[in-house]
């Protein structure tokens, strides 16, 4: 729809009018006849027009035709504060700028000015008519959040379907009754549980019931653009009804979780309210359509993240070398809690990923379901802002707040927002703004803390009953008809208890887990890769167009780097990543990174996107080897550590025969996103059976850089291993890494691993490989000391860098007796290696070295561990730092004093160091 709004920019629409009108008056509009008639045109025209005339200037009519394009502005930009949005019919706040005094001209001065003075003559015939029409529109039970939109072309498409009318599709009559039945199911299935099962916590639905037709018609909205998949994401509020009606998890299975007979999957299992399911939606179209609901814990709007990288995996075809995507095969939906849209970081965090090409998904669609409160907590005390929504206004992304007692404006909403998300690949936004029927949970009482707005939800109808008295009213159904639709639903589910408790529901989960755990075992793959192989590989690695001008200096490097290829060589860190990688495409393996700086890599070592000096152009020569089977994907991601992860472990779950990496730019900033550490990648697999191969590269090594960048936290993850739930390791050697990352894309048993990677070693002399490294053998837990001198009396172990200090110093004093080997993989913990090893040396006593303070790093882990293998006859010393609050010094030089202090006491008499436990 073109606007023109009179201004100084298009003066000349109403000059042409007014041109026209001298010529001859009957020429245009009646409307424009009388406004120019009575001095409209010298008012807007200026002295030119008066002269013309021979009339005089009216500042009145120019008052009244800029207020009038003002006020219709206003209503576009502020109606939603005047909107009707609050079922339990709070009064709107409204706006100023919707008061034509605010413009500076009165209601009757603006009736003055023609309706087609701004294209809206369609409307009304007169300006009255034009500013009823926009009350109504704008004003109504929907809120039109969206003249912030930085694209033109977007905000005009929304003018036009707001104002038309478009998305609002009267039903028919038979919709009309099958919404009924749709909302008795929802209402029905509450109620039943709230009267059978009294107290048990189940997160109602109740005050938001409009929830589940509307994910209803967006999923058939997606299936008639092209959609296989629906992935949806939400907290516990609702999750049972969606689980029963929109995945058609049978009622039975549901009921056996309140009757506490239910089939053991094994692993711990979650609470009901946070489980996930997959099922198929039966579309209007007849073509069937795949629902997945992930499982989620309490930490509500993480999982925002995870379903978005569980799309974005969905929509990518990785069949072959190159990438294929189609944005229109999958829908993530993500359901919001108000309190918690506003009051959690990973909202934004997730948000800002929607535009960016590592992460695009082609538009989520979100749905707040707003109870107006959080837990105790009323919207003042919990937000900075008017709206739960409007953290999404600076991610340039609309919002349209509904009422959730409208039937008819909720699902027209669904209209709108999909309409949007297809034509503009965009996130969009409802805000269904409903209330809570209980409190926080069944068991609350909610009257102590918010007795006003209890008050009002104990007299409130259900929306149930609201629709159906409309239907009453309408003729559409009678009385006797609604309440059989009731009863029907309600005493199917008496129906289904019944059977259920007269069920014998046996626990056959066992064999299950036990075959998971079997599974995880076999660490032991040949991983090495022929040696021809390697070397036509690391050319192409090496090579890049002739016109395409890599950095001289870099040029240089890559150059040397590319001789050492050699039996003799001396292969670094990144190279070795950059032949795992290259080998692993070969075979058919697709592989995914990300992370902040991961194309360069933050300590500018790995390089494996290149840049042209005169253009800025990007070139990957790992995307172009000519044996490349499986597509190659890396991206620098935003400044974030909690969202990006959450969104690659969501990718990894999907992708499982794909190697996905997210790579912190220090070890120590992991901490960022421990919710998604400690809630998903740890336990994941035992509370929802989910299996993921992500991999975590947290540069880890005390190089005097102080206490924010030494630590990856390495005891947090040691402590949350158990029940093969994940991989750990630390290791020393470029062919040590090499080895690990490809098992762990090769391994059939997925599990995370957690890889400790190096600093300073990166370009260590002595922390290098040889091409025959690579091409024999496989990735050892343990790595014994080959060069230990003399009869070995103390066996000094350790993990990581510390190793390189321990050996640096053993050949400067000629230490003998002492061997120093080092544990690679510290999950799961390598007994039998061990046990081999101090077989070997039977040593008189045997020492833990450790960069890290007494209660960070491996000891609190290891130690108990050791002593089983050792037994009492032999002794075993800590030597480290002392248990510190912060985990490294903040001075070069007291680091110095401290490493140094570390090394000497492991080689020379740890039985006297300072800093030994026992």
């Amino acid at each position: 729809m073109k606007t023109t709004r009179f201004d100084s920019q298009n003066a000349a629409y109403v000059q042409a009018l007014f041109d026209q009108y001298q010529q001859n008056p009957s020429s245009i509009d009646e409307s424009w006849r009388r406004f120019f008639a009575e001095g409209g045109a010298t008012g807007l025209l200026g002295a030119e027009a008066s002269s013309a005339t021979g009339a005089e200037p009216s500042t009145a009519h120019l008052r009244a035709a800029r207020a009038f394009g003002e006020l219709v502005d206003a209503y576009r930009l502020h109606g939603h504060r005047a909107a009707q949005l609050d079922p339990l019919g709070s009064t709107p706040v409204g706006h100023p700028m919707l008061e034509a005094e605010f413009h500076g001209a009165t209601e009757e001065e603006i009736a003055s000015v023609p309706a087609e003075f701004m294209d809206l003559g369609a409307h009304g015939g007169t300006t009255w008519e034009v500013l009823e029409f926009l009350r109504r529109t704008y004003t109504g039970t929907i809120g039109y959040e969206f003249e912030h939109l930085e694209d033109p072309d977007a905000r005009e498409w929304l003018r036009e379907q707001i104002e038309s009318g478009a998305h609002r599709q009267p039903l028919t009559n038979d919709e009309k009754r099958r919404l009924l039945a749709r909302l008795s199911e929802v209402e029905a299935l509450e109620q039943f549980i709230h009267k059978s099962y009294l107290g048990a916590k189940r997160f109602s639905i109740e005050g938001t019931d409009m929830m589940l037709p509307m994910l209803d018609l967006a999923v058939e909205r997606a299936a008639g653009a092209g959609a296989r998949e629906v992935v949806i994401g939400m907290s516990h509020r609702g999750r049972l009804n969606v689980l029963a009606h929109l995945l058609g998890v049978p009622y039975s299975k549901l009921i056996a979780k309140f009757e506490g007979k239910y089939a053991h999957t094994g692993g711990t299992g979650d609470v009901k309210y946070h489980l996930g399911a997959e099922g198929t939606y039966a579309t209007p179209s007849g073509e069937p359509l795949s629902v997945l609901l992930a499982p989620n814990p309490s930490h509500l709007e993480f999982i925002d993240a995870v379903v978005a990288g569980m799309a974005r995996a969905k929509q990518t075809d990785r069949s072959g070398p190159g990438l294929r995507r189609d944005l229109n095969a999958v829908l993530c939906t993500q359901i919001h809690g108000d309190a918690a849209f506003s009051g959690q970081g990973v909202v934004p965090e997730t948000l800002n990923l929607a535009q960016l090409a590592g992460y695009r998904i082609g538009g989520a669609y979100h749905l707040i379901a707003n109870n107006q409160v959080g837990f105790t907590t009323d919207p003042g005390e919990g937000r900075s802002t008017y709206y739960a929504s409007d953290v999404a206004r600076g991610f340039d992304i609309p919002i349209f707040h509904v009422n959730a007692d409208d039937a008819e404006a909720c699902l027209a909403v669904v209209r709108l927002a999909l309409g949007y998300r297809e034509r503009f690949h965009s996130d969009v936004v409802v805000d269904l703004i409903g209330y809570r029927r209980y409190g926080h949970n069944e068991a609350d009482e909610p009257a102590y803390t918010q007795p006003v707005m209890y008050k009002k939800i104990a007299e409130h109808p259900s929306v149930r009953r609201i629709w159906a008295d409309q239907l009453i009213k309408d003729g559409v159904i009678s009385a006797e008809d609604a309440e059989a639709i009731w009863r029907q639903k309600y005493d199917r589910l008496i129906e289904v208890q019944a059977e259920v408790k007269s069920a014998q529901v046996e626990i056959n989960g066992d064999q299950e887990q036990a075959e998971n755990k079997r599974q995880a075992g076999g660490q032991s793959l040949d991983t090495g890769v022929p040696a021809e192989t390697l070397a036509q590989l690391d050319r192409e690695l090496h090579a890049w167009p002739r016109e395409f001008a890599v950095s001289p200096k870099l040029a240089r490097q890559m150059e040397r780097r590319s001789r050492v290829i050699g039996e003799h060589g001396a292969i670094e860190w990144a190279h070795a990543e950059a032949l795992a990688f290259a080998s692993l495409l070969t075979q058919s393996v697709p592989i995914r990174m990300s992370g902040q700086d991961a194309e360069r890599g933050t300590f500018s070592q790995r390089h494996l996107v290149l840049h042209d000096v005169n253009t800025g152009d990007k070139y990957a020569p790992i995307q172009n080897l000519t044996q490349r089977r499986a597509p190659f994907e890396i991206y620098n991601s935003p400044l974030s550590e909690l969202a990006v992860m959450g969104f690659e472990y969501g990718y990894s779950l999907v992708a499982a025969e794909s190697l996905v990496l997210w790579e912190a730019q220090f070890g120590d900033f992991v901490n960022g996103a421990q919710v998604i550490i400690d809630q998903f990648i740890s336990a994941g697999r035992e509370k929802w059976r989910q299996n993921s191969r992500l991999v975590l590269l947290l540069p880890h090594g005390y190089e005097g850089q102080g206490p924010e960048h030494s630590s990856a936290r390495l005891e947090r993850f040691l402590q949350l291993c158990a029940e093969e739930n994940m991989r750990v390791a630390n290791c020393t050697t470029p062919a040590q890494y090499f080895h690990i990352l490809r098992r762990q894309a090769l391994l059939e048993a997925n599990r995370p691993l957690i890889l400790m990677t190096p600093k300073s070693l990166l370009r260590h002399p002595k922390a290098t490989s040889r091409l025959d490294d690579l091409v024999n053998g496989t990735f050892q837990p343990v790595l014994e000391d080959v060069a230990a001198q003399g009869d070995v009396q103390r066996l000094v172990l350790c993990s990581g860098k510390i190793y390189y200090d321990l050996v640096a110093r053993r050949e400067k004093d000629k230490v003998t007796g002492v061997a120093i080997a080092r544990v690679e993989e510290l999950y799961p913990f390598p007994n039998d290696e061990l046990r081999s090893l101090l077989q070997k040396h039977d040593p008189a006593e045997v020492v833990w070295a450790q960069e890290e303070p007494g209660n960070m790093g491996a000891w609190l882990y290891i130690a108990p561990r050791l002593r089983e293998l050792l037994g009492s006859d032999t002794p075993l010393t800590y030597d480290g730092r002392p248990d510190r609050a912060s985990p490294a010094e903040g001075y070069a030089s007291d680091h110095e004093q401290e490493q140094e202090r570390i090394v000497w006491a492991a080689l020379a008499d740890a039985q006297k160091s300072s800093a030994s436990k026992k």
